[in-house]
Order: C-alpha cells, then sequence, then structure tokens
C-alpha cells in the first residue's frame, strides 16, 4: 500500500472542496469540468455537427448542461479495440423550486419546492440556503442563451416548528414534503415597502415567482423580467464545503454524492493525459461520463438509462472505422458513487464482515442481486490495477435483512453489455445535506482511476476470461 504524504492528501482535499463550492448545482458542476479539461486542451465537440477525431485527440462534449463526457484517443487505436470508461453522476439531493413557486401564507411570501430524490429532509431545515441552477434568456438580439445563476446570499429558509408545539418531534423526524417544505423568503408588509418590481402576468415566467426572487436572478445575470423564458433552480446550502476535525482528516461538505467521485475521475483523466508519452503508447479510448438525473433513477435524455451513452460511443467508433460491438466487448467500465462507512453509533445497520472504514481505500460494492454490477471478472481487474498502484480496497455488502440502494452500473452495464464494477470512496451522512468523508480518500480515488487509464489495457490483455 502506498503512504501518501500528508501534504500531498490536503492538496488533493483542498481541490476537491474547490470543486464542491463551485458547483452548487449540476450545471456549475459541469461547468467546473469544462474549465478545467479548456485548460487542459480538451476540445469541444456538438451532438448536433459531425465529429472528426484524431488519434492522440483529447475531447469533451455535454448534454442539457449538465451531463459531460470526456475522453482521450489513445495514438495506438484501431478499430475495435476497447474503451476504459469510468461513471459517475452531478447531482445530488436538494429542493427545487416548482415551475409556479409563488406562495403566501400567514403574512410571509414563501417559495415552493419539489423534493429532488432521496433527501435527509430534516437537515435541510433551519439552513441559510441561496440558489442555483440554470435559466434560459433571451438575448437583445432575439436569440437564446443557457447561463448559470447562483445566488450564495442566504435568501430562503425552512424553519422547523419550535419544540414547545410539537413535543414529540425529537421521536419522529419525518417530513410532509408537501406541505412543511416551501422556504421563507420574505415578509410581505416588508416585501411591499421594498420591492417596486412587478411581475404580476402570470402567463410569463417571470410572473409565476416572486418579484423578490425574480429581481435577483435579473440582477445576478443583468437581464429584464420578460426576457427570461424557463430556468431549472436548486436550492443550496450557503455553508461552503472545508476541511475539518482535529487532525484535518476530515472534509464537511454538501454534494459529496456524488461530486467527489465526479472530481476525482475529472482529475484522474486529467492527470492521466499530462505526460503525452502515455497517450503515445495508449492502446484504449479513455473516458469518463459525468451524468444528470442518478439520484431520481437516470431515466431521463441526460440520464444513464437513456441511449446517449451508446449513441457517443458508436459516434467516436465510427470515427475510427466502426466495430462498435466488438469495442464494447473489449471495454470495461468503473461505476463510482460514495460508498456507506460503518457508522460508529449505528455498527449494527452494517454486516459484520463488510464494515468499511474511513480512510482505509476505496470500497467495492457487491450485490448478489444485481443491484451492483461487479462480477468476480470485473472484480479481479480493479484489484490487480489498486495493487499495481497502491491503493487499498475494502468490500461491502449490504446486510440481508435490509434494501440494498444502486447506481448506474447495473442501468449501464445492462444497456451497454459492457463489463462493470461499482466502487465509491467511504462515507457518513449520505444524503444529508452536509455529508461527511475522509481526506485520504480523495488521492485514492484520483490514483486508483488514474492507474485504471494506464494499467486497464495490459491487464485486459492477460485475462483469459471476459
Amino acid at each position: 500500500m502506498v503512504k501518501f504524504s500528508k501534504e500531498k492528501v490536503l492538496e488533493s482535499a483542498e481541490e476537491l472542496v474547490k470543486f464542491v463550492n463551485g458547483s452548487p448545482s449540476p450545471y456549475h458542476a459541469v461547468d467546473q469540468c469544462i474549465q478545467r479539461l479548456d485548460a487542459s486542451g480538451f476540445q469541444r465537440l456538438d451532438e448536433r455537427h459531425s465529429w472528426e477525431l484524431a488519434k492522440g485527440g483529447k475531447y469533451y462534449l455535454t448534454r442539457n448542461d449538465s451531463t459531460i463526457f470526456a475522453f482521450a484517443v489513445g495514438k495506438k487505436f484501431v478499430t475495435g479495440n476497447g474503451v476504459s470508461m469510468v461513471g459517475a453522476h452531478t447531482d445530488s439531493p436538494c429542493f427545487k423550486l416548482k415551475p409556479k413557486s409563488k406562495q403566501e401564507s400567514e403574512g410571509c411570501l414563501l417559495v415552493g419546492t419539489q423534493c429532488y430524490g432521496g433527501g435527509i429532509w430534516h437537515t435541510w431545515f433551519d439552513r441559510d440556503l441561496g440558489a442555483a441552477g440554470q435559466v434560459i434568456v433571451e438575448t437583445e438580439e432575439g436569440k437564446y442563451e443557457s447561463k448559470l445563476f447562483r445566488i450564495d446570499d442566504p435568501i430562503l429558509r425552512v424553519p422547523n416548528i419550535c419544540i414547545h408545539l410539537n413535543r414529540t418531534m425529537n421521536d419522529n423526524h419525518s417530513v410532509n414534503k408537501e406541505t412543511q417544505t416551501p422556504a421563507v423568503l420574505a415578509t410581505k408588509c416588508i416585501d411591499e415597502e421594498m420591492n417596486e418590481f412587478v411581475n404580476s402576468d402570470e402567463n410569463t415566467a417571470a410572473g409565476k415567482h416572486h418579484g423578490a426572487f425574480i429581481e435577483r436572478i435579473c440582477s445576478v445575470l443583468s437581464c429584464k423580467p420578460e426576457q427570461i423564458i424557463d430556468f431549472d433552480i436548486c436550492l443550496a446550502d450557503t455553508q461552503p464545503a472545508a476541511i475539518g476535525g482535529v487532525h484535518k482528516e476530515f472534509i464537511f461538505s454538501p454534494r459529496l454524492d456524488n461530486l467527489f467521485n465526479a472530481y476525482t475521475s475529472l482529475q484522474a483523466l486529467i492527470n492521466s493525459c499530462v505526460d503525452q508519452k502515455s497517450l503515445d503508447d495508449e492502446t484504449n479510448i479513455r473516458m469518463i461520463a459525468l451524468y444528470d438525473n442518478e439520484e431520481v433513477g437516470s431515466q431521463s435524455a441526460q440520464g444513464a438509462g437513456s441511449a446517449v451513452t451508446e449513441w457517443v460511443l458508436r459516434r467516436i467508433c465510427q470515427c475510427f472505422g466502426g466495430a462498435f460491438e466488438q469495442t464494447i466487448a473489449n471495454s470495461y467500465l468503473l461505476s463510482v458513487d460514495q460508498a456507506h462507512a460503518v457508522h460508529p453509533n449505528y455498527a449494527a445497520k452494517h454486516e459484520n464482515n463488510h464494515k468499511p472504514q474511513l480512510h482505509k481505500g476505496i470500497v467495492i460494492k457487491t450485490n448478489a442481486n444485481q443491484r451492483y454490477a461487479t462480477t468476480a471478472i470485473t472484480g479481479s481487474i480493479i484489484r490487480l490495477i489498486a495493487k499495481k498502484c497502491g491503493v487499498p480496497l475494502q468490500d461491502v455488502v449490504v446486510r440481508n435483512d435490509s434494501t440494498c440502494g444502486s447506481t448506474i452500473g447495473p442501468i449501464m452495464s445492462a444497456k451497454l453489455g459492457v463489463r462493470t464494477l461499482d466502487m465509491g470512496g467511504p462515507m457518513l451522512s449520505m444524503h444529508s445535506i452536509r455529508e461527511q468523508c475522509c481526506t485520504t480518500s480523495v488521492q485514492q480515488g484520483v490514483t486508483l482511476f488514474h492507474a485504471f487509464f494506464e494499467e486497464f489495457p495490459g491487464i485486459d490483455r492477460d485475462l483469459s476470461a471476459n
């Protein structure tokens, strides 16, 4: 096992913190990826146009501005060779604005929300919330643009009821997701006194929301209410991610599931292309695919359950002579999504022989009922790679008397017929508004995925099973 220096561990952890703090929505996460890919010499592709790809080239494309594919073509890639692929997702559980969010109750202006994904919703109460997402705007020239929007100020809050009016609240954390989750934006009396922004026409996009909120959007984007066509906006915790713990060994952060693996896979791909000789000797295509909508089942045009991955791979194959089916047979997918570390206060929730711990390595997920896609073959491949690069691995199996979550792994392995393994970094408080992981797993993830890109083709050639 490689022991990384404390300096290197903290450096990687701090870079993840920056990435998370820059990604309050899936749209921002993709933009963060684009900035790093552009700086590393990757070229942007457009699905609507023809592609001309070259061996040794580095490329990326987006779907819905919330899903991104990035790949590098080995100089020795030939027709039918494989794709070394890492898949993760950009979305996290959150409150999203309803299409008509304007609500009012007892002298308060409220913002109606939808509960996106399987969040621990009571953790969202009494938090200082901003907003972020995508806004479609009509320009002065009559064109239409997708713009990123974020407010980091704490303009919204979902307040708890006081314990004096609900004496059993500590016995039951249940939340009525319809009636108890609207966020307070303002009081009506102060809003009428302060706000001169009028947008009462509910036939317009702006008219479906409180004027004070639309005013903030227009201020950020330098546009007028009538220029707003539509938007997709998430609420987000304004408290930034941070390195914590008495020994600075933890990361306390929103959205670790799954921006942790979006970042580590992205950084691994970029790192694997820094040395040009690495690509000169490469026989495969190295790819990351970061999808939106995993938290709600992946059934969208930009989700892993769509045909987008097959279409992207087919188009790449066409640029190099076809043989898509042969390429799939030679490919391998790492489905990377965060894993549950054993909780010190709830250890009985874990299977006795499968208790992943913080700092002890990346976790391989296995489920006999195929909620995870790991097999003996795919497990062997990643164990050999981990041994080569010195990254420790752990195993997790959910108890037989517990339900098991799932990932993009089974979805993509079934749709593509590609060999797949599920794994992820260990963490606590998954799906809370504030999650927790360890600093060491960031560098472990980057190192393992980097080694995967470089080592998989050689190991696969030596593997007799398929």
